[in-house]
């Protein structure tokens, strides 16, 4: 194998591009993005960068150094084995990393509309948060908690649209309900069950015919895995690019990575996308030790879920993967700690919420990762660390 291309240039494509380099590979690398800046960080876009902390987030890597082909502004057309389409031309590979991420979804209408993806994204909507500037926020998920806190503190009025009953029900179901008062004591107008229709000029037009008076909208209702560009490749996808628990795709010799990836978890017994920066950190060691074989072949990747928002001044974290686990509380949710916790059928621990109880994180991470079986009363409990809920 003498060449390898890394489709996307974000930090799961660079992240790439440096497990390569220390799995020994000594042969051509190519890093393509769509970009035209130099691989970057997304999670503090909306949070230093849009309240104005730091206005740039490049990875801290030197891809001289790296000895790697960066081709910025370059974007994958087309696949077929063993050569990569793009909008400069057809490039010839022995292996390819597929990090192409995922993109915002739009709302219908004329109107303009924010989204928060990119660098450039973040600063020019940070232009727009001045001090009594109307924000509409559609949607209530972890952006746009972080949007409606930031622009909350730029002094803006700020009303948030959520279609479901409460702020992120996708991610966290009823749990999300705690989360509601946060909005109310930060002065922001949130409306749940609330769909819109389109967004106009002037705001937004819900489906019960009223309207949201708006200076500025930003949508942050989700996003998709940016694979369009595989169809008709042979690569299978199934919301995201299909992999095994080794990353590899359907197309020999090539892996997919981050926020595009669909991998096996053998420790849930089912197929995860996870759109979040742990993901795209460690799943490339995984991806390099899978394309270059030796030492590190049959490495698998079977992380436990991890993702943190900072929001109304607190810090949320979030680690497992909860679907049909049984929910125990830890703590008081009108208060400013607390936790939750799921249980699997079997007693262990499925996934935990921390609410400023870093602790709370730590120890329940651990305890997903070692599979130990739980004492539910124990556990409810919050004077008792998570650490010592273990069943005797």
């Amino acid at each position: 194998m003498n060449h390898v291309v890394v489709v996307g240039a974000g930090l799961a494509g660079v992240r790439s591009v440096e497990a390569l380099r220390a799995h020994g590979f000594g042969g051509a690398i190519t890093l393509i993005g769509e970009e035209p800046h130099r691989p970057y960080d997304r999670p503090p876009l909306s949070k230093a960068v849009l309240l104005g902390e730091i206005d740039s987030t490049v990875v801290d890597s030197d891809l001289g150094a790296l000895a790697v082909d960066h081709r910025p502004g370059v974007a994958a057309k087309g696949l077929r084995a063993g050569v990569l389409e793009t909008t400069e031309g057809e490039l010839a590979y022995d292996a390819l990393v597929i990090a192409t991420g995922a993109s915002p979804i739009r709302l219908r209408g004329e109107g303009p509309q924010h989204v928060l993806r990119t660098i450039d994204d973040a600063l020019a909507l940070r232009a727009l948060l001045r001090q009594g500037r109307r924000v509409a926020v559609v949607g209530a998920g972890w952006i746009g908690a972080e949007v409606a806190t930031a622009a909350r503190r730029a002094g803006c009025e700020v009303t948030v649209v959520e279609a479901a009953e409460c702020p992120l029900a996708a991610a966290l179901g009823p749990v999300g309900t705690h989360t509601a008062p946060w909005y109310d004591r930060a002065g922001i107008d949130l409306r749940t069950g609330t769909m819109v229709a389109s967004v106009d000029p002037g705001g937004l037009t819900l489906v019960d015919g009223s309207t949201v008076e708006a200076d500025v909208v930003v949508t942050g209702i989700g996003v998709r895995p940016s694979v369009d560009w595989l169809a008709g490749s042979g690569i299978e996808l199934d919301d995201g690019v299909v992999t095994d628990e080794h990353l590899r795709t359907a197309l020999p010799g090539v892996v997919a990575v981050g926020d595009c990836a669909a991998w096996w978890s053998r420790r849930y017994g089912r197929r995860l996308r996870v759109e979040h920066w742990d993901t795209a950190l460690n799943s490339p060691e995984v991806a390099a030790a899978t394309l270059l074989g030796g030492p590190g072949d049959g490495a698998v990747y079977d992380p436990v879920p991890y993702f943190w928002s900072e929001q109304f001044g607190h810090m949320v974290q979030y680690a497992g993967h909860h679907a049909g686990a049984r929910l125990v509380m830890r703590g008081d949710p009108a208060g400013t700690r607390w936790s939750a916790c799921w249980v699997t059928g079997e007693g262990t621990l499925a996934a935990v919420l921390a609410v400023n109880l870093p602790r709370d994180l730590m120890q329940g991470r651990r305890l997903i990762e070692g599979g130990q079986h739980l004492d539910v009363d124990r556990l409810a409990d919050p004077a008792v660390a998570l650490r010592d809920c273990t069943a005797v």
